[in-house]
């Protein structure tokens, strides 16, 4: 983070199913003075709705499986729901600047491959 000016910091914005580990991800690169926005894309009809009210400069994707989404959160869904999440979240997911695949990390890999490409974009 380098070349980040603490007044002007770039907003990361982050997307993903349920369960996927949004939250978790944000609050900790919030904690090394990242500026984030969780956007709450997969309950939004609009496809690019992440853009229109977020417009982030780094979109990050977390993907993340039915069977985690359903065990990590606790969902009472059906595949449909999450099919229908993954509809909605698929312009930001062909859009994001970094996939991450979270159904095999833990939450610091996932941090560590975030930190890793926020470096690489900011350094």
């Amino acid at each position: 983070m380098n070349n980040i000016n603490n007044d002007i910091r770039p907003l990361i914005g982050v997307v993903g199913p349920c369960g996927s580990g949004k939250s978790t991800l944000i609050s900790e690169l919030e904690k090394r003075n990242y500026h984030c926005r969780h956007i709450a894309q997969e309950h939004s009809y609009v496809k690019h709705m992440w853009q229109v009210i977020t417009n982030p400069s780094v979109l990050i994707f977390l993907e993340c499986s039915f069977e985690n989404s359903t065990s990590r959160r606790k969902l009472n869904w059906n595949i449909a729901d999450y099919e229908e999440q993954q509809r909605r979240l698929s312009h930001a997911r062909a859009h994001a600047n970094l996939i991450i695949d979270t159904n095999t990390l833990n939450a610091d890999a996932v941090l560590h491959r975030a930190l890793q490409h926020l470096e690489e974009l900011f350094s």
